[in-house]
């Protein structure tokens, strides 16, 4: 499989997951975090579909955290 296959696959994986579970947030960003983290695997060599799907979902979700940390920490402190 070539690797835009892989690629494509993992995203959609990772993005249906998200969506299914009412987690995705902005298309824009959230598709930027997904293939970020995608890329970055696989420049570490993962090829794996399921392993890259899964580490963006878990990277998506550490983004999403953060993001609602940031949020709650403006809106305590104004």
């Amino acid at each position: 499989m070539s690797i835009r296959c892989t690629v494509e696959s993992a995203f959609f994986i990772a993005w249906s997951c998200l969506e299914t579970s009412g987690e995705l947030g902005p298309p824009d960003e959230s598709a930027n975090v997904l293939l970020d983290a995608i890329e970055a695997q696989l420049r570490t060599g993962e090829r794996r579909q399921l392993m890259l799907a899964n580490k963006a979902i878990d990277a998506y979700r550490a983004h999403a955290a953060r993001s609602r940390s940031s949020r709650d920490c403006e809106a305590h402190f104004g």
